[in-house]
């Protein structure tokens, strides 16, 4: 039965998911105790994914650079969130949660196992592959003793007028306790010798962050190429300049990264961005949780640093300089096309296209007549979902805007166009979440700019972050009022738009209208809705949903009926969710889960999940829209919006998902599963002991098929309106 088919008493299919209660398997086969992959070692394999795209010699060697900056990034984040967390409970004797039934201590062993492993492996990816590489194409990263007598001699100028200035050398001695070692930080230890007394002092220079990382060598020979210093190896070589008189006996680089995870607590007695802004203050200082030092550093330097930033052994990591790989995004954006992935300017949505007669779309007319699925960034953000929002603000038919702020970029378009429609007399509601970790500042100051322009601006429920992506405008038509919505999988952010692949629905249905009008009323008053028609809502029902799905899945495949379930999420951790796939994999549900990040589901296993598949793609985009679809039955479900399978997502966050009905876009969906899961694409598999296996070549050691390059050629192709092909 469709979920919308009426029923006598006028309800809906959709108003039984509260009657669903996932617990109740009575009857259901035993599962195993082991049937789960530990989160934390999931995520280290989708990062090594990510490292195995920068090894790739196929290709362009600055793709390669920047995929090695965001493998670094990426674990930097691990540490200081996720590793970071698991610490903090242990040492407040907190319980752990643990999906795999091991000991928490365990469980960081093998996370250090093998972050050690990744770390060297990524340092040698750099030194031995991409380094030679970028020389190869002209581009060197040099030492000072590889200059001539000239280049020193113009970098120590620059030195001397451009960081010089700005360096502050720290002493250590009784007089100088050891300074506080920000997060992240690049830093020179320094030992020097007092030339009169004979004795050794240690002292540490910070390498200022807001200089390039990377200094340009000039050259008048053409034959050189591009060559860069390392702003380290530079502030090094005249370190005699910053302790004159004294003997520079010992240098080494390191890095410390700390935690800084947020937690807020929050109730009803303290003003929540306050309490934010606390709790940002205390991030800054949070316990160091990894030390990572160049592999030249000797005893007594490490010795005193273990001692003073109180790390253990295992928090040690030993790597060839240069430390920070990160700083290879701006390396990577030297002005070489060639040597990058070609240029792709996303098109406009054919049906947000103007015709030939008119200069501009009316987005409005575009949207009443067809509902718009849109796939950015092969679509454009800026000519769909900005330009929508910008032509509502300026509609004077346009009486109310109410819009989810979860990230968005430091000069928002989006932002601007909420207090342009303030300004101008609208109803405006922006609920802008200010938990949204590492952009917590931004979204306050946000908050605090549409304030004062005359937006109403709520936060959300108290102990839930709003992830949702959701957009409403009401407009006045022929008498009546009219609903226009975006519901969307990614956050409302131009710049990322660019290089996250999502899905965004912009429909006039009356219908989706009415609920995320209800579902704002929630999120800003004192409205307790639990019933939505086209959307499952998390934290309410949007697990009971899904679960009730899949079990529709299972009893169809038992009773003969054609079955099915395809997934597309960033991850899935959810014990839940997973034994329900498990158990629609023993009824015989062919089950295909396309994930980006992290898989606790063992796939493949005889008796468990033979009947479940899992793929992942990386590439040049981020993978970051999450669809879930089930055959029901030969009548297709399909949804998409903002959650992933994870406790937070479906327990702890405001979620919606949206149900498509339009049959051009349930086509749409089903062609992307088909083109991501076929042989012939270039992707990873996850077998049934964690490993992922990635298949990119043919028999004959030819490339598979780039999914996101098929998707670029398609979507770019396709028609435009008033125009005959």
């Amino acid at each position: 039965m469709n979920a919308e088919t009426s029923l006598a008493d006028g309800r809906t299919a959709s108003d039984f998911d509260d009657d669903f209660d996932p617990l109740d398997e009575a009857g259901a086969p035993e599962l195993p105790p082991q049937r789960y992959l530990d989160r934390e070692l999931s995520w280290l394999a989708f990062n090594q994914r990510v490292l195995e795209l920068a090894e790739d010699p196929t290709l362009p060697v600055l793709e390669r650079a920047n995929f090695l900056a965001i493998f670094a990034s990426n674990l930097d984040e691990f540490f200081m969130v996720r590793v970071a967390g698991l610490k903090r409970r242990i040492d407040t004797g907190l319980a752990v949660p643990t999906n795999i039934g091991r000991a928490p201590l365990d469980v960081l062993a093998d996370i250090s196992r093998i972050a050690h492993e990744l770390q060297e492996r990524h340092a040698a990816a750099y030194q031995q592959l991409v380094r030679p590489t970028l020389a190869e194409a002209g581009i060197r990263v040099v030492t000072w003793g590889e200059l001539s007598d000239e280049e020193q001699a113009n970098l120590r100028e620059y030195f001397s007028g451009q960081i010089f200035p700005v360096l502050m050398p720290l002493a250590v001695d009784p007089a100088h306790p050891f300074p506080y070692i920000s997060g992240l930080s690049l830093n020179l230890s320094v030992r020097v010798r007092n030339s009169r007394t004979g004795k050794q002092e240690f002292a540490r220079v910070k390498v200022p962050q807001m200089l390039p990382r990377f200094v340009a060598v000039a050259s008048d020979d053409p034959k050189e190429g591009t060559r860069y210093i390392t702003l380290e190896d530079l502030i090094a070589t005249h370190l005699g300049d910053l302790f004159p008189g004294m003997e520079v006996i010992e240098h080494h680089v390191f890095r410390v990264t700390r935690n800084e995870d947020v937690e807020v607590e929050e109730d009803e007695t303290e003003n929540l961005i306050k309490a934010l802004e606390k709790e940002l203050l205390r991030r800054r200082f949070g316990p160091p949780i990894r030390l990572e030092i160049t592999d030249d550093m000797d005893d007594v330097t490490l010795g005193l640093l273990v001692r003073e930033l109180d790390v253990t052994e295992q928090e040690v990591y030993r790597l060839p300089a240069p430390l920070d790989l990160g700083g290879l995004f701006d390396l990577a954006k030297i002005d070489r096309p060639e040597l990058r992935y070609p240029t792709h300017v996303p098109t406009t949505a054919a049906q947000l296209q103007p015709s030939e007669s008119n200069l501009r779309a009316d987005f409005f007319q575009a949207i009443d007549r067809k509902d718009v699925l849109l796939h950015h960034p092969y679509e454009s953000f800026a000519t769909s979902v900005q330009a929508f929002l910008e032509q509502a603000a300026a509609d004077p038919h346009v009486l109310a805007i109410k819009q989810t702020l979860y990230r968005t970029s430091g000069d928002s378009p989006i932002v601007e166009a909420l207090i342009d429609a303030a300004e101008s007399g609208k109803q405006v509601l922006a609920l802008v979440e200010i938990k949204a970790r590492f952009d917590e500042q931004a979204n306050i100051s946000w908050a605090r700019k549409l304030e004062k322009a005359g937006v109403h601006v709520v936060y959300g429920l108290v102990g839930l972050k709003t992830h949702c992506k959701l957009a409403l405008v009401i407009r006045q038509e022929k008498g009546g009022l009219r609903h226009y919505s975006h519901i969307g999988t990614g956050n409302y952010n131009p710049k990322t738009s660019r290089i996250y692949e999502d899905l965004g629905l912009l429909t006039a249905d009356d219908q989706v209208g009415k609920d995320l009008t209800r579902l704002f009323n929630e999120l800003s008053g004192y409205a307790i809705e639990k019933k939505f028609k086209r959307l499952l809502v998390a934290p309410l029902h949007l697990r009971k949903g899904l679960l009730k799905r899949i079990a529709e899945e299972t009893a169809n495949a038992e009773a003969g009926k054609p079955s099915g379930i395809r997934f597309k999420v960033n991850s899935i951790v959810d014990e839940a969710i997973i034994d329900a796939l498990y158990r629609a994999s023993a009824a015989g549900v062919p089950v295909d889960i396309w994930v980006r990040g992290i898989c606790s589901l063992k796939p493949g296993v005889p008796g468990l999940s033979e009947n479940i598949r899992v793929r992942s793609i990386l590439g040049r985009y981020l993978e970051h829209s999450r669809i879930f679809t089930f055959e029901n039955g030969g009548d297709p479900q399909v949804f998409i919006g903002s959650a992933d399978m994870m406790h937070r997502n479906l327990d702890r966050r405001v979620e919606a998902l949206v149900r498509l009905t339009d049959p051009d876009h349930l086509a749409e969906i089903d062609r992307l599963f088909s083109m991501a899961l076929d042989p012939s694409t270039s992707s990873w598999a996850l077998g049934d002991d964690g490993v992922w296996t990635r298949h990119h070549l043919d028999d004959a050691g030819l490339p598979l098929r780039d999914l996101q390059n098929v998707l670029m050629q398609e979507i770019a192709g396709r028609p435009r309106p008033g125009k005959r092909r």
